[in-house]
């Protein structure tokens, strides 16, 4: 895709000149066998599906077309993804002209894997809302002439934050997917961990770059026992922290220390900070509670969003008792979030209230798109209404 979009400068072009690859390679390759470059071979194809598509409208004169088609032939062929191209089509979809929500919206369509359903569910809007969303940010770009590539120095403040969101998402479908089979999506995790790196190489001076990049592969330590072998979901508490990578823990832990020497904190800082104290402890029982409060209480103070105030009572019911986290969770304003149905379940296992805690799980797992976490809640609620 972002290879094609340098190419033809539009986003509905690249599309479906990629579909009509994978189309003939769906066709082709169970005879012929795979090529030797499979990405060289579906973005070859792809460009000569679109330039054959090109000469057709321009011969109808159709100026946009022929404009396209001008550019295309100055263009050499493509034998392989090339990684600045990804950046620079996310730098392009994190536009000042779009609104904030379509600009992280619109790339996790093109580039991180994911459907337009997880991203509705991601927005927590309807799927037909955010489809129309996009369809309008497309055109958009296409109308506006938005230019493909990554923004001078004194342009790169604007889009930042849109571009860090949109890499922390790809992150987060990966390590919990939304929804399918499979709890952790392998390839999205390492995809975001990559652009992580990518950005710290071009904004090297930006401390939450460097907090995103920290709290991703502090997150991705933990991935190995985040399951049992049987894909089963593995909480925090109860994780084999033997298993935990501990190259990964002293990268994000160092990246942390960088971040805390600069003295600006940010969202993605904070929360790096946050899991570096979790990895800090040997074990549940050890881990530094108070200190992870006292994060989320910061945290809560620049970025004061219902996720956060979530999460922030899970640390109150480890410092100050489930009662006072319940407290805490009757103000949010969550109902579609399943977590917040889960989190709530079990505080209200804890203080005994089993009957609305049960009616919690149910809840939880209503919402739960994901079959792994949908089975954990369900084994949850089993047990509960066994007792």
């Amino acid at each position: 895709m972002a290879v094609l979009v340098r190419v033809f400068g539009d986003i509905d072009m690249a599309e479906e000149a990629v579909q009509d690859a994978f189309t003939a390679a769906v066709e082709r390759w169970p005879t012929t066998g795979m090529p030797p470059s499979p990405a060289g071979w579906i973005i070859t194809t792809a460009r000569n599906r679109a330039i054959d598509g090109l000469r057709r409208e321009a011969s109808r004169e159709d100026r946009h077309a022929q404009a396209a088609l001008v550019h295309a032939a100055d263009e050499p062929a493509e034998e392989g993804a090339v990684r600045d191209d990804r950046l620079r089509l996310i730098f392009t979809c994190c536009h000042p002209a779009l609104a904030p929500g379509v600009r992280v919206a619109l790339t996790l369509r093109l580039l991180g894997g994911l459907t337009t359903a997880e991203i509705a569910r991601a927005f927590f809007v309807p799927e037909a809302t955010m489809a129309q969303r996009l369809v309008r940010a497309k055109g958009k770009i296409r109308d506006a002439r938005i230019p493909y590539r990554v923004p001078n120095a004194a342009d790169l403040p604007a889009r930042v934050r849109a571009v860090l969101a949109v890499v922390y998402l790809i992150f987060n479908e990966g390590y919990a997917a939304s929804s399918g089979g499979r709890l952790v999506r392998e390839e999205l995790c390492a995809e975001a961990i990559r652009l992580g790196r990518l950005l710290v190489q071009l904004l090297p001076d930006e401390p939450e770059v460097m907090g995103l990049l920290a709290l991703m592969v502090l997150i991705e330590s933990r991935r190995a026992s985040r399951t049992t072998s049987d894909g089963d979901l593995v909480l925090l508490a109860e994780q084999d922290r033997g298993r935990w990578d501990r190259d990964l823990i002293a990268e994000g832990q160092a990246i942390v220390r960088q971040c805390l020497d600069r003295n600006q904190p940010g969202p993605y800082q904070l929360q790096a900070a946050i899991n570096a104290v979790h990895s800090d402890a040997a074990d549940a029982p050890a881990t530094d509670w108070w200190q992870i409060l006292q994060l989320y209480n910061q945290l809560l103070s620049i970025d004061p969003s219902p996720v956060v105030a979530l999460n922030r009572a899970v640390a109150v019911a480890e410092v100050e008792g489930p009662d006072a986290a319940l407290t805490l969770l009757d103000g949010l304003e969550l109902d579609r979030y399943h977590l917040f149905h889960a989190i709530r379940a079990d505080l209200l296992r804890r203080v005994g209230r089993n009957t609305e805690a049960a009616r919690a799980y149910e809840m939880a797992i209503a919402r739960a798109e994901n079959a792994a976490e949908r089975e954990f809640l369900r084994r949850r609620h089993q047990a509960l209404i066994r007792t």
